[in-house]
């Protein structure tokens, strides 16, 4: 057997581990009894110990001095496998597992003081996380960037100064977008209330219309929807509302598509390091795309109308031109996963500012409710009300995952640049969603993005798909051209 195939297959067993420990998170968030908070937050400890020791296994080291590829794959999974090895050599042992013990009690503390509305009761473990993600960022960063080196595990190859330079461009048309829209009135809204168990059966039909595969996934609920898994086992959930039943839909629809775009990488790939997305950035951009160039789209809320009245009778919208302004409102509101796309992304620049400040030493923990409270009001015009409506609202910091805020407003970018792409290569689009028909749409992004797994770097995989290198320009021209028509600008 070469040093290849041995490499490989060694990696493929550290891979399916690692499968198992993020199902025990899927778990965590979905079933696991309230009280098994301590004892899973000791298997988590012991599950990262020993993907620990396989990623910085001498054995690795040795292989990936004398593995040759012979294939564009071959490159890719070694590029990866060495980019993981040495990243994970970087971090000692003990630290990895303190952080996947301290991350997991820490994500139902979170919980507990959301419910509260105490961000005091969280601020001691979130400054516990802060401080073991901070010296895992010094650990891989060196005399590096801290910041730059933890953002570097969910967007590869990227810099803070990168993201914030567009972010820069970005920020100023979204504000002036926002600004002109809520000068204009408000479009009418759903009323009354809507059956949970029938938003679930509705929630079902529309992710398997958007092409996810249910038989290699389920649907569940959680507080904060999210999808779990790669290849053969791609789990999603979601959340209902009683009086809301768009947060249910556009929360699955947004899942779906991170869940088909791991179902749709090529089965060749599956438990390899290019077996999985390549990065946040490029999954969001899928997530994103589903959610709203598509599932916001004028055509597809005209067949989603008909859908709506099917389960739940009149809801007080009188046409799906109605039900298109209903669902693409724009208001005032605090919470970023409800927000609309003009200001979804202001919601994500506030933490990306919020959390480099907090990596770098520059905002303390006991100060950050305050900062966040100061700068919502700055950036939306209002205070905020509680902390669930604010500081609490997402479990991100709870778990570490400290560099990833930025990928979902570089996701935001990617999907309108591939969404510019799609429409050129399909103009008659409008006419499959609204009949509910999005293989044309899913089938493009399947064969462009998702088959390709992590086989080329974020940027290389949207400029081979769309012929032009990521650019937030197609973004802001969508969204100008898009609710300038809607409020008639």
């Amino acid at each position: 057997m070469s040093a290849y195939s041995e490499l490989l297959a060694f990696t493929r067993q550290t891979n399916a581990l690692a499968q198992i420990a993020g199902r025990l998170g899927w778990d965590q968030e979905t079933m696991m009894p309230r009280g098994a908070g301590d004892q899973r937050a000791e298997e988590f400890a012991a599950i990262e110990s020993v993907l620990h020791a396989r990623r910085t296994d001498p054995r690795v080291g040795e292989w990936l001095a004398k593995a040759e590829a012979s294939s564009e794959v071959e490159a890719a999974n070694l590029r990866d496998i060495r980019r993981s090895f040495e990243r994970a050599s970087k971090i000692p042992s003990r630290l990895a597992e303190e952080i996947a013990k301290v991350t997991s009690k820490a994500q139902g503390i979170w919980a507990e003081a959301r419910a509260a509305n105490d961000f005091a009761a969280f601020a001691p473990t979130l400054s516990e996380v802060l401080d073991l993600k901070r010296e895992e960022g010094a650990a891989l960063a060196k005399d590096g960037n801290i910041y730059d080196a933890l953002l570097d595990d969910y967007e590869p190859g990227a810099t803070s100064a990168e993201l914030a330079a567009m972010f820069d461009a970005l920020r100023p048309g979204l504000v002036d977008l926002r600004a002109a829209i809520l000068e204009q009135p408000k479009p009418k809204g759903v009323s009354g209330e809507f059956d949970e168990a029938a938003q679930m059966v509705l929630t079902q039909k529309i992710a398997t219309t958007f092409g996810y595969d249910l038989s290699r996934g389920r649907i569940d609920k959680a507080v904060h929807p999210f999808s779990s898994g790669s290849g053969q086992d791609v789990r999603i959930t979601t959340r209902t509302s009683k009086t809301d039943p768009f947060n249910c839909l556009y929360s699955t629809i947004h899942e779906v598509g991170h869940a088909c775009y791991e179902q749709n990488i090529d089965d060749a790939y599956l438990l390899s390091p290019i077996g999985g997305g390549v990065s946040m950035g490029v999954h969001e951009s899928q997530s994103r795309i589903y959610e709203n160039q598509l599932g916001r789209s004028r055509a597809f809320t005209g067949w989603l109308y008909g859908q709506m009245r099917d389960a739940f009778g009149d809801f007080g919208i009188a046409s799906g031109e109605e039900l298109y302004r209903a669902i693409n409102k724009i208001e005032n509101g605090y919470i970023r996963t409800e927000s609309d796309e003009v200001q979804y992304n202001l919601h994500v620049l506030l933490r990306f500012d919020l959390e480099r400040a907090l990596v770098s030493g520059d905002l303390q923990v006991r100060d950050l409710e305050g900062a966040w409270n100061d700068r919502f009001a700055s950036d939306f015009g209002f205070a905020v009300d509680k902390p669930a409506n604010g500081v609490l609202q997402d479990v991100h910091w709870s778990v570490g995952l400290f560099g990833y805020f930025p990928t979902y407003s570089l996701g935001n970018v990617y999907a309108g640049c591939l969404h510019q792409a799609l429409r050129a290569d399909i103009p008659d689009l409008d006419d499959d969603l609204a009949q509910g028909n999005l293989s044309r749409a899913t089938g493009w992004l399947a064969e462009r993005v998702q088959r390709h797994g992590g086989l080329y770097a974020p940027r290389d995989l949207v400029t081979r798909a769309t012929g032009q290198a990521p650019s937030e320009a197609p973004l802001l021209a969508y969204l100008d051209a898009k609710f300038r028509d809607l409020y008639e600008l």
